[in-house]
């Protein structure tokens, strides 16, 4: 790895350039449209209740975590798309944030 500053060579494990003190960005990238809802939370909702909707109505989607409850969710098939969109980091709250896993 190299300094995006400098171009001195770096280790795989630095936090910043020995030659120059620049970051390395090697922490988590989070957008700058980020939730401030929690992404674990989100996934165990969905995982364990997610025929029920909890997860929508966690997210602030009242209307549609209700007419998941009504229909169990799709029949479990609307649940599992969220579920694979929370995993992949693509599920948004009802302010349009992404609900990203932040660690």
């Amino acid at each position: 790895m190299y300094c995006s500053n400098c171009g001195k060579e770096l280790a795989d494990n630095a936090f910043m350039c020995p030659a120059c003190g620049a970051p390395t960005h090697c922490g988590p990238v989070i957008p700058a449209n980020a939730s401030d809802k929690d992404w674990l939370t989100t996934l165990l909702l969905c995982f364990f209740l997610g025929g029920l909707g909890i997860h929508s109505f966690y997210a602030g989607k009242t209307v549609i975590g209700v007419i998941q409850l009504i229909t169990l969710g799709g029949c479990g098939i609307w649940a599992l798309i969220d579920f694979i969109m929370i995993v992949c980091g693509n599920y948004k709250d009802a302010e349009g944030r992404l609900i990203v896993n932040k660690r």
